[in-house]
């Protein structure tokens, strides 16, 4: 709210004075043609002077119609006669004051019209012009104020998507598969009774994955580097449990540093596992092929599967990761084909691409 008022402080104070500027240009061009005699220093004093007093009615004028269209809860009819009510006071207090103050004190002349007609204090025709320059001036502060609190609202709804984007995004990653942890330590504790040598580096690689999901991914954004190490730390731990699988994995990183949205790449290699390697009876394979290149990540991965995989399978993990993709990369493409042998999936995704979150 205070950063609200500010911005309102700002913009109106910036409005009133290029009003201000418009204003006394105006009359002080006019005013070459009504006071030829004068000195163009005095008319550009009076001038000034003018307008300032002019203020004393108009802004009092604009925010109260602003306060009455926005505050007072009134019918409609009610409402629209107490902003008539409001004008015809403005309207009044103009005339008086450009009647009896302008002409006679800062002008030293009494008001004609069009220098021949005595005009009277209300005349209809000079009344009419005092109508036009205020309802004119009405007009642009509400255009302004209308525009200020249309862009406010703007910010506010896309303050509001981002977080849920952001809250959506959190509860996809929260979606990913909790039991390999559980099977990791399973795999662990067998290889402890065993007291086979390679059980330290496990637990190391373990620990780095748990750190990796825990900390790094809770960032926005992470390098490419980083989320392809984790990728390679989950492959080595769950050829642990496949010892009948063959895992081909080929990289070409040209910009290590690039950064992506954790967790998205490591959800395939996931799935070949879940939903390929372990419904495999015999031996099994995954192929791994990321590339990146000039800002453009190509990602293929190929992984074998039974004949007669189990019925759908995969479509609730496929479904996060669209999800996801949709959410992060909207220009992203991602085919996935469902072959007799094999699963074959390939994202591409240009990081080149503004539109991209």
């Amino acid at each position: 709210m205070k950063s609200d008022y500010k911005s309102k402080l700002k913009i109106h104070l910036l409005f009133w004075i290029l009003y201000y500027i418009l204003e006394a240009y105006l009359d002080f061009y006019w005013s070459r043609y009504q006071f030829p005699d004068f000195q163009w220093q005095t008319r550009l004093q009076n001038t000034l002077l003018l307008e300032l007093g002019y203020f004393l009615v108009k802004i009092p004028l604009a925010y109260s119609l602003l306060y009455v269209y926005e505050k007072v809860h009134l019918n409609r009819i009610l409402k629209y006669g107490l902003c008539i009510l409001i004008i015809i006071l403005a309207v009044l207090g103009h005339r008086f004051f450009t009647h009896y103050i302008i002409y006679p004190y800062i002008y030293g002349v009494t008001e004609t019209l069009d220098g021949k007609i005595p005009s009277g204090f209300i005349n209809g025709l000079v009344a009419f012009n005092s109508f036009m320059d205020l309802i004119f001036m009405v007009g642009l502060v509400f255009g302004v104020e209308i525009t200020r609190q249309k862009n406010m609202l703007k910010d506010q709804i896309s303050q509001l998507k981002s977080e849920k984007l952001d809250q959506e995004l959190t509860m996809l990653k929260a979606q990913i598969n909790p039991h390999f942890l559980f099977n990791t330590l399973n795999n662990i504790y067998g290889m402890a009774l065993k007291k086979a040598d390679e059980t330290p580096d496990v637990i190391l690689q373990l620990s780095k994955i748990m750190r990796y999901n825990i900390y790094e991914a809770a960032e926005k954004n992470i390098s490419i580097e980083k989320d392809i190490e984790n990728i390679k730390d989950f492959i080595q731990i769950q050829k642990i449990r496949h010892h009948h699988l063959t895992v081909h994995f080929q990289e070409s990183i040209d910009h290590p540093s690039q950064e992506i949205s954790p967790l998205i790449l490591i959800q395939f290699v996931e799935n070949a596992f879940k939903h390929g390697v372990s419904e495999s009876l015999g031996d099994s394979f995954i192929s791994i092929d990321i590339e990146l290149k000039e800002g453009i990540l190509s990602y293929c991965i190929e992984n074998s599967k039974e004949e007669r995989p189990h019925q759908h399978s995969t479509k609730i993990g496929l479904k996060n990761i669209r999800r996801q993709l949709e959410l992060l990369y909207p220009k992203h493409q991602l085919t996935v084909e469902d072959k007799t042998d094999r699963y074959v999936v390939q994202l591409k995704i240009d990081f080149n691409d503004t539109s991209s979150l």
